[in-house]
């Protein structure tokens, strides 16, 4: 028989046996276990021991793999190089281009026979004519090529930071009897894992052990209410829950794809691809029928049969996933609460720049056609001849290549590239970025709500005072002083009344301190045991945690901790610690003076408060008290409890009562040292830091002016949680916001804080009108309970040392070094986002301007554009593409942070910004003119003005003028580093390789071009006299810049600057592919983390339309499916976001009249539901039914909401209200698309609806 490691290598259960046996819960699968003959004899069968772990060899651990499958789910391959390619070749603009060339191609090769002109101009333009037409599509490869690198290394990038991220959640098991942190894709079946409050599990298994364990199963189950778990009753526990309460040892029984996510996300993607290829045939179907119907006129009732059929055959299937995914998605989209407000005004940019350049372009085609004709026909007389099409086609090529170079298209690349090259750099800056558009809101933050410990102070704990028998020491005491009885209680209670994973373990390096391992407070505690001489791991081990009888383990409610153990003699012994003021009201006896038991009355309280508990919480010291209790079966003392059977446990109020307590400790945790500094910079770039801590208020205030959050003598609120929530409630217990708007503005620390309070003081403050412009808040958090105040705020940060999975999951930003400074540094990486934009749109739209206007003018004037196609095609593709490389990947500098937020309505280009821009295109079109009409007789050329027309080569006199303008593009990219007016264009350009290495290599490029381009670049070879005269009128750009700056900007009219204005007026348009990446949540890994792929390329307007059109198909395909759920959807939009709109999409209408109106209807839709939750700030959400086939007969629900613990009675007073509202939400959702279709119908190229279609169709 063979063997792995001296044990038998057939296991005594299958894969298909454990996958059964995972499926079962509660009393089943307690039966199913039995079955088996217990946890303990399933370890065996494993071949693994409870309290050893695996041994951990190679060959086990590999064979484990084969056998059991390893905890990876396989992430959809990326795109390839190719598929890239060709996704770049679908810009409309491109494709024009591209057929033109072809057509000019096809034509210099055809000469037809019924010419009578003079040879040799003929044979000139047969030798040449095909020239043109290769550069063009040469120069097409060039720009696909380019962009598809772009998106390419985008892409890996972000592959890497998502295995980044991955690689960072590690995971305790047990290996060879010693507790191990390992990646979560190297747990295999048979390991023992310790699990703790805040983790998210990383594997289906079997609970060993567990301690008052409750677990949020929504992400599977979509039941919010948390599920006790426990050895006899419900043992399983499953990956991707979260553990919301307590701790405990659990057996790895299946992992990744055999685990319950992951045979629902395995699932989802063979139900997804299914769906792709069902609704691509429906649209073909769709189509047809459209055709017939279009003549009869009745066009929905066609699609929405078709879509009956589609979501009938799905019920059938018994897998209706699209809902699921959707909602998946849908969930995150929600998140994220709006689109970032840079791309929508950007994307509303390039749509108007893109009409006007639309319209310039089609009048020089018809300008240009209209003058050929005229000459040719009319004035010359000529007849038709053949080759006048070649003349035709070049005229269409000009005005094509007009609107790629109007069209910026370089725009979505650039907040792309500034984007990825940002997050890259902001690893080193211990920012990890989960989510693209958090760092540039980030820029945009007015507030920052942080936590206290471990983010403004260093989270290393120590005990520096204490108070044991009416002693109060400003320092350890030695354990002689303590009365022996009192300090061997103390030990116990310290020792074993911690998790057994909190502990300090001596440091490699002998010169530093030791570490401290797990939660620090049990730390500081256990160094106190440490410090008094004594050892906690021997307390520990004659009492191992599976004897323990009972634990109540600590939560934001109970702020304390207590265990039970039996006690020798007979009876049970309890131990408590917790925040002093909470245990001093259930302590009835305290040790006195040498150790004598005294009551403990009022006044004792009182003056222990006033003369121990206050001063050390004035220091900043935290304060916690230890306490014990015994239940003894025989004759009690004063201070112990007779029983004569167990105690009834669940009653906590009465077991955790009458305490005697054993001394009271101050725990310090000194602020960091770089914090009062970074706290300072916020404040002067206009960011109000709040604290906000469960520590009490006077711990608060010292931490606070020590931090510099509070300034002596100055007027701010410090307010308890109680005294907050009096303040902002009204008589019937609801928050309300004009109450809330009176409170935040003045407060600086919230002290005593629970999570509830910290979620209700960050929606209030976003949902304030209170201030001019909308706050933008960022939020850390590190608990399980914060949460929902991560996903509501703007920005949320995670404690990557500190934090719980739990919160890294809600976050945007995990900080990886949980250090508040490192908050100021993604501040200024976000502002330096909006700056490098704006940079490079300074640069990118004065080449727009003077490109379409000198090609428009040339064509009137000289019937002839001054720039080819070929040349104009370069400018754009250094001017795009490499321009914003260049002045997208600026390293951010201090001064970012001396200048307020720049605040949602900010016009995205200001006025000074326009007075750059006007200012050097007056300058660039005066030369270029100046050239083209006087510039032969100024450098004593020959003129090349209708040398072109008349077949002519090219000539130096055009060539100058393409030189000159490529000189003043490039000498301007250095005007365009500085945005706010600075003096000094060339400050920091060392600071940036990538900028003047582009800018050298595209400056030897041009000379090639000039010197060897000859037919394929139009251009004629300069002489060094003509090449200075070029140089002298780019380096005039520098110093006409200087003097444009000398103008006051207060002089320009406000109503030049442009992109002002709330950000939800500007319908954000969503361009086709310009979503969350779809594949997304096909590669749910262990992290399961969504990302959003930043916009890819904007194209013209005629792809927004069809985006609009296609949308609106899927949107009347998938009708039916709402109508089949759409109680379970009206009930996921009520997501802790607040009032969302009832159906799958948002319109916003041009009227605000009937913009209000819409948002009162659907807030009166919704409010009636919202009422059933009197809990301020908790939604409960249950979302769509995904029926799993062989998983038993439970419902799975597919979620990723963040769920707040509610209760059973809401739930059914909500459904009865949902049922009332099914008919209206589903008629609401049938009007919107009919209002939508309409509004598609008549869709007149100026004036686009303003569209939001959500992100995750």
């Amino acid at each position: 028989m063979a063997t792995i490691d001296g044990r038998p290598a057939q296991y005594g259960l299958t894969l298909k046996q454990l996958r059964e046996l995972m499926e079962l819960r509660g009393r089943e699968g307690v039966n199913k276990l039995n079955g088996y003959g217990g946890v303990q004899e399933v370890c065996k069968k494993l071949y693994t021991s409870p309290s050893e772990g695996l041994s951990g060899s190679v060959a086990d651990i590999q064979h484990r793999r084969d056998t059991f499958g390893s905890n990876m789910i396989p992430p959809k391959p990326p795109k390839t190089f190719l598929t890239l390619v060709w996704e770049a070749l679908q810009d409309v603009t491109l494709i024009i281009l591209e057929i033109a060339a072809l057509v000019s191609l096809g034509l210099s090769f055809y000469h037809p026979a019924d010419e009578d002109s003079e040879p040799g101009t003929e044979d000139d333009e047969a030798k040449y004519g095909w020239i043109e037409g290769l550069a063009i599509l040469i120069s097409v490869i060039v720009v696909v090529l380019v962009t598809a690198f772009n998106d390419y290394s985008k892409e890996r990038q972000f592959r890497g930071l998502q295995n980044r991220i991955e690689g960072e959640h590690k995971f305790s098991v047990i290996r060879q009897g010693e507790v191990k942190q390992i990646s979560v894709s190297d747990i295999v079946v048979g390991d023992i894992c310790q699990i703790k409050y805040g983790d998210l599990l990383p594997a289906d298994g079997i609970l060993i052990q567990s301690n008052d364990l409750k677990v949020d199963e929504s992400s599977l189950t979509g039941e919010s209410d948390h599920v006790k778990k426990g050895e006899s009753f419900d043992p399983m526990v499953l990956s991707g829950t979260h553990v919301m309460e307590g701790s405990g040892k659990m057996l790895v029984t299946a992992v990744g794809v055999n685990s319950q996510a992951g045979i629902i996300f395995t699932l989802l993607g063979a139900a997804v691809d299914q769906q792709e290829q069902e609704i691509k045939k429906m649209k073909k179907e769709a189509k047809k029928q459209r055709k017939k119907k279009s003549l009869s006129g009745d066009e929905t009732g066609d699609i929405t049969v078709n879509s009956h059929a589609v979501s009938k055959q799905q019920s059938v299937d018994g897998e209706n996933h699209h809902t699921s995914k959707s909602e998946t998605a849908t969930s995150h989209a929600e998140n994220k609460k709006e689109k970032s407000v840079l791309q929508a005004k950007l994307t509303k940019l390039a749509i108007q720049i893109g009409y006007a350049g639309s319209t310039i372009a089609v009048l020089t085609v018809i300008i240009l056609v209209i003058q050929f004709c005229v000459t040719t026909f009319y004035v010359q007389n000529k007849v038709w001849k053949n080759t006048y099409a070649g003349d035709l086609v070049r005229h269409l090529i000009i005005g094509v290549t007009v609107l790629v170079v109007a069209v910026p298209e370089g725009l979505p690349l650039a907040v792309t590239l500034s984007l990825a090259y940002s997050v890259k750099k902001m690893m080193k800056d211990n920012n990890l970025v989960r989510h693209l558009d958090a760092c540039e809101t980030m820029g945009n933050a007015t507030a920052i709500c942080s936590d206290k410990t471990g983010t403004l102070t260093t989270n290393r704990m120590t005990v520096v005072n204490s108070y044991l028998c009416e002693k109060l020491s400003k320092s350890v005491p030695s354990f002689s002083e303590i009365p022996s009885h009192v300090g061997q209680l103390l030990m116990q209670a310290i020792s074993i009344n911690s998790a057994y994973t909190s502990r300090i373990m001596p440091s490699q390096d002998p010169t530093e301190l030791p570490m401290q391992v797990g939660n620090k407070t049990e730390c500081a505690l256990l160094g106190f045991v440490v410090a008094l001489g004594k050892s906690y791991q021997t307390v520990r081990d004659d009492n191992p945690e599976d004897t323990f009888t009972r634990v109540y383990t600590f939560n934001s409610v109970r702020k304390s901790m207590s265990t039970v153990i039996p006690r020798q003699g007979g009876g049970y012994r309890l131990f408590t610690k917790g925040a002093s003021e909470i245990i001093m009201k259930k302590c009835a006896f305290i040790y006195g003076r040498d150790g004598n038991l005294e009551k403990f009355t009022r006044d004792m309280q009182e003056r222990l408060v006033k003369n121990v508990i206050e001063p050390m919480a004035c220091d900043g010291l935290r304060t916690i008290s230890i306490a014990y209790r015994d239940f003894v079966p025989g004759k009690a003392d004063i201070n112990q409890v007779h029983i004569d059977n167990e105690p009834n446990w669940e009653d906590e109020e009465n077991i955790v009562a009458n305490l005697t307590c054993l001394g009271i400790v101050g725990i310090e945790d000194p602020v960091r040292p770089e914090v009062p500094d970074a706290i300072k910079k916020c404040q002067k770039a206009g960011i109000t830091v709040r604290m906000v801590t469960g520590d009490n208020v006077n711990t608060a205030r010292s931490i606070a002016l020590k931090c510099g959050i509070l300034k002596p003598n100055e007027d701010f609120l410090i307010l308890e949680g109680k005294e907050f929530n009096r303040r902002i409630r009204d008589s019937h217990g609801e928050v309300q916001q004009h109450l809330l708007d009176k409170v935040w503005p003045k407060l600086r620390v919230l002290a005593r804080s629970s999570p509830t309070d910290k979620y209700t003081l960050v929606k209030g403050i976003i949902d304030s009108k209170a201030s001019a412009n909308r706050e933008v808040v960022a939020v850390t958090g590190d608990g399980t309970n914060d949460g929902p105040a991560l996903k509501k705020a703007d920005v949320g940060f995670a404690m990557g040392i500190a934090g719980t999975d739990v919160a890294k999951e809600a976050s945007d930003i995990i900080l990886t070094d949980d250090n508040f400074s490192s908050i100021v540094k993604a501040v200024m990486w976000g502002r330096n986002v909006y700056d490098s934009i704006a940079k490079f749109l300074q640069f990118q739209l004065t080449v727009n301007v003077v490109a379409v206007i000198v090609a428009f003018i040339g064509a009137c004037a000289v019937q002839d554009s001054p720039l080819k196609a070929v040349q104009m095609l370069w400018v754009n593709l250094i001017m795009d593409t490499l321009a914003s490389l260049a002045l997208a990947t600026e390293m951010p500098t201090p001064d970012l942070l001396l200048r307020k937020p720049y605040g949602r309505t900010k016009p995205l280009i200001s006025r000074t910004m326009m007075k750059n821009i006007l200012g050097q295109a007056i300058y660039q079109l005066a030369i270029i003119f100046m050239l083209l009409f006087v510039g032969d007789k100024m450098l004593d050329i020959p003129s090349g003005r209708g040398v072109a027309a008349a077949g002519g080569g090219p000539t130096q006199h055009f060539t100058i003028i393409f030189n000159t303008f490529v000189m003043m593009t490039l000498f301007n990219e250095f005007n365009a580093r500085k945005i706010h007016g600075q003096r000094n264009v060339f400050q920091g350009i060392f600071t940036n390789p990538i900028f003047y290495s582009i800018w050298i290599g595209t400056c030897l490029s041009q000379v090639v071009i000039i010197q060897y381009g000859k037919m394929a670049f139009s251009t004629k070879a300069l002489t060094v006299e003509q090449w200075m005269w070029c140089l002298f009128f780019g380096i005039g750009t520098l110093l006409w810049g200087q003097l444009v700056t000398t103008i006051p900007t207060r002089k320009i009219p406000k109503i030049l600057s442009w992109g002002r204005g709330q950000p939800d007026d500007i319908g954000a348009i969503n361009l086709g592919d310009e979503k969350f990446d779809p594949d997304s949540d096909k590669k749910p890994r262990a992290g399961q983390i969504l990302w959003i792929r930043g916009l890819t390329r904007l194209q013209t307007q005629l792809r927004v339309i069809r985006a609009f059109r296609s949308t609106l198909e899927d949107l009347e395909e998938r009708r039916s499916v709402h109508s089949l759920h759409s109680l379970h959807s009206m009930r996921s939009s009520r997501s802790h976001t607040g009032p969302r709109p009832l159906s799958d999409f948002t319109y916003i209408d041009e009227d605000p009249a009937n913009k209000a109106r819409n948002q009162q209807h659907q807030q009166s839709a919704i409010t009636t539901a919202n009422s059933a939750n009197n809990e301020a700030g908790r939604g409960a959400t249950s979302p769509l039914l995904l029926h799993v086939p062989g998983t038993g007969n439970h419902h799975h629900h597919l979620h990723h909401h963040h769920h707040h613990h509610h209760h059973q009675h809401h739930q059914h007073q909500q459904q009865q209200q949902n049922n009332g509202r099914q008919q209206q939400q589903q008629e609401d959702a049938n009007n919107a698309v009919n209002s939508l279709r309409s509004s598609a119908n008549n869709l007149v190229l100026p004036e686009l609806p303003k569209f939001v279609h959500e992100t995750c169709i």
